[in-house]
């Protein structure tokens, strides 16, 4: 099946608003964002609330990122996330939980998923996806080394709270996806004095699309790009090539722009159940200190498939 060149025309003018916005000058010195997957395509849910039901059954996924093994303070993030078709035509529900540690800062998001789904042709559909989410900040200043005396640094931050909305839209065929969405819309600035911002909130903006081409009935090919914009800091660019081998055996590469490299395996377990790890390798700086042993990461996706008829081969994505 060839992607319909208007897909391919819209495809070009979203990544080109997304880079332009990212481009834009801003006076932002502290720029959060969001944890970063390398098996983002596995893990779409977290970044496009579109994607929330498009299974077409309910779908659990948990994943794991140790990132920069062995440099005291890297980030490891954790996710836990459920979503499903329910009864009504065309809605999708969704729950996730991600758990974010970087030094003596810890997040967890608790994000609610609202999904509607329009078909558009005889095989491709649009979901418009709401996020409604909930943060909790803690940052323990006194974990930190201070040679000077700062009276904005001497009171941790317990549990901090602040609510955020977010949308996506989310088109795909049985073998083409492309979504665009910002999972977190509001800017909020969290404040320990009225001189000292601990973590400003920043709209992340995300790109994301894939294709599956099947090279002969035992072999799938999928390339895949995941683009992230925010202010204050470098535009990102995912590359990944994944092969599928009699629908049991995953091998992939990656490569994030100017940032690293990573090798990725899977193994469809059965229908329903997929393990999927992948390693990165710094290409930076960073990279060559004998402190980072690189990034490791590993996720499990379960689906309750109900089988009506022939079950179809694994989805891809």
């Amino acid at each position: 099946m060839k992607t319909p060149n208007h897909n391919k025309t819209y495809y070009k003018y979203l990544f080109a608003v997304l880079c332009f916005i990212g481009l834009l000058s801003g006076n932002i010195a502290l720029a959060q964002q969001d944890a970063q997957y390398t098996q983002y395509m596995y893990n779409t849910v977290s970044v496009n609330p579109g994607y929330a039901g498009s299974r077409g059954h309910m779908s659990i996924g948990a994943l794991h990122r140790s990132q920069w093994v062995g440099l005291e303070g890297a980030p490891v993030t954790q996710t836990l996330n459920i979503h499903s078709p329910i009864g009504y035509k065309g809605v999708g529900l969704g729950f996730s939980i991600v758990n974010d540690k970087i030094g003596p800062t810890s997040e967890t998001n608790f994000d609610v998923d609202f999904s509607y789904t329009i078909p558009v042709s005889s095989e491709g559909k649009v979901s418009f996806g709401l996020k409604g989410s909930i943060n909790l900040l803690d940052v323990r200043f006194s974990e930190l080394n201070q040679y000077a005396s700062d009276q904005t640094l001497q009171q941790d931050i317990d549990n901090r709270l602040s609510p955020n909305v977010g949308a996506g839209v989310y088109y795909h065929t049985d073998k083409f996806y492309l979504g665009v969405s910002v999972p977190r819309i509001l800017e909020t600035s969290h404040f320990d004095s009225s001189s000292l911002s601990t973590a400003k909130e920043q709209m992340n903006f995300y790109l994301i699309t894939g294709y599956v081409w099947e090279l002969n009935p035992f072999l799938k090919f999928k390339p895949t790009l995941l683009t992230k914009v925010v202010q204050g800091a470098p535009l990102q660019v995912d590359l990944s090539a994944n092969f599928m081998l009699n629908d049991k055996f995953i091998l992939g590469a990656a490569y994030r722009w100017d940032a690293a490299l990573s090798g990725m395996l899977g193994f469809n377990l059965s229908n329903e159940f997929l393990i999927g790890i992948a390693y990165d390798r710094e290409i930076t700086d960073l990279g060559s200190t004998r402190f980072n042993n690189g990034s490791f990461e590993v996720i499990l996706r379960y689906d309750f498939i109900k089988t009506k008829g022939n079950l179809k081969s694994p989805r891809f994505f």
